[in-house]
């Protein structure tokens, strides 16, 4: 039984603890800005070092090491986009009763290098573990994205909870890109997917031989998939979610300089928008 509750724990801890900090380092004064980017980008770095150095070890402790890269790899894209750095080209507001596909193109921009930076991200994690026998990094990588992408979406259509208090003031500008409403059409498939996929990997989890990489690897997976499920569920159910980060979000109860280390395009942003993650919560929050 621990060769499936360790690795779940250790991915749910880190699922709550990334996603904390986060919110906790973007809520800071942007005077600190600068320093949680260069030390976020070196963690990355030494990640992606880690990563091709393990990718030919298929053991357990390989799979809890791959795990922890792709964390800090996804931890990555959060921070640079939390705290502004890698967003979009668009850096205001939608304007009200903008509508349609023209609403829709004016979200995208606003992500649209956060967006790119991603795909080049897992590109070179695909590279650095092609025919190695320890891909969970990659893959682990790829369930945060598609949950990310999905969250995404659901809250551009509409959501009943948008989760504003996660946003800090520098980024407040995205709340006219997300709509508060009872359900949308994507988000039952969105749930059934996800549910289905989660299902899928924890029946390869059940059947792994015991002690084994695979049973390691398919529980991470299968773990991050159940995280996606619950985090959708998040968007509608009526739950003090917020609680489950108050530690994080303490930073964000005080107003801050707006802008993000020396990146002054978005001291003159003063409209208000909400996340466009969970997790990354981050999928990743982490």
């Amino acid at each position: 039984m621990l060769d499936y509750v360790l690795p779940a724990a250790y991915a749910l801890f880190l699922w709550w603890f990334g996603t904390g900090a986060v919110l906790f380092l973007d809520g800071l004064p942007s005077i600190t800005f600068r320093k949680t980017m260069v030390v976020a980008t070196a963690v990355f770095a030494a990640s992606m070092l880690g990563l091709a150095a393990t990718a030919g070890e298929a053991s357990v402790a390989g799979a809890y090491a791959a795990f922890t890269f792709a964390f800090f790899a996804w931890a990555w894209q959060e921070i640079s986009f939390y705290l502004g750095y890698v967003t979009g080209p668009r850096r205001h507001a939608c304007p009200e009763g903008c509508r349609g596909w023209v609403h829709l193109g004016h979200g995208i921009q606003v992500t649209l290098y956060h967006e790119i930076k991603i795909v080049v991200t897992g590109a070179v994690m695909w590279w650095l573990t092609w025919d190695s026998p320890n891909q969970l990094a990659f893959w682990c990588f790829v369930i945060l994205w598609s949950m990310h992408q999905s969250a995404k979406l659901n809250v551009f259509l509409g959501v009943p909870n948008l989760s504003e208090d996660f946003l800090p003031d520098h980024l407040s500008f995205l709340r006219s890109f997300l709509t508060r409403r009872p359900m949308n059409m994507l988000f039952p498939l969105s749930v059934t997917v996800t549910t289905v996929a989660a299902a899928w990997v924890i029946g390869l989890a059940a059947d792994a031989e015991p002690g084994s990489y695979n049973l390691a690897a398919y529980t991470f997976l299968s773990t991050l998939l159940v995280v996606g499920v619950l985090e959708h569920w998040f968007l509608v159910l009526p739950l003090p979610t917020s609680a489950l980060w108050e530690w994080g979000l303490k930073t964000h109860a005080s107003h801050h300089d707006k802008g993000a280390g020396s990146d002054t395009t978005l001291q003159s942003v003063v409209a208000p928008v909400t996340p466009i993650v969970p997790v990354s919560p981050p999928a990743a929050k982490p």
